[in-house]
C-alpha cells in the first residue's frame, strides 16, 4: 500500500488544492508526522491513530485564515497524497519533490 501511496504524492501549488477546499477534502497534515504513515492509517480507516492525530492538533482540516494565507502563495508549497476522497497536504515539499 505505501508504494502505491508515494505514487500519488507530490508537489502541488493552490490553484490545484482549491476544488479540493471546496468539496471540503483536504486534511492538513503537521510536518512532524510522517505523510506516508498518515495517508496508509486514513486508507485503511484506522480510527484510532487518526482520531489520536486529530485530537492533538496534528491533523486537520484548514482554517479560513490559513486558506486566505495559501492563496498567496506562488508555485508548488505543498505536499499532497491522495487519499480518495481526501487530500492530505504538508505545508513545504519533500526532499524527493524538490529533486
Amino acid at each position: 500500500m505505501r508504494e502505491s501511496l508515494a505514487a500519488s504524492m507530490g508537489p502541488i501549488e493552490f490553484s490545484d488544492i482549491r476544488a479540493h477546499l471546496a468539496r471540503d477534502a483536504v486534511i492538513v497534515v503537521d510536518a512532524s508526522l510522517d505523510l506516508l504513515e498518515v495517508g496508509e492509517a486514513v486508507a485503511r480507516d484506522d480510527k484510532e491513530r487518526v482520531g489520536a492525530w486529530v485530537e492533538r492538533g496534528l491533523i486537520g482540516k484548514p482554517s479560513l485564515a490559513t486558506i486566505e494565507a495559501w492563496s498567496k502563495t506562488e508555485g508548488a508549497a505543498w505536499t499532497a497524497l491522495v487519499v480518495q476522497p481526501f487530500v492530505l497536504l504538508r505545508e513545504g515539499l519533500t526532499t524527493r519533490d524538490a529533486s
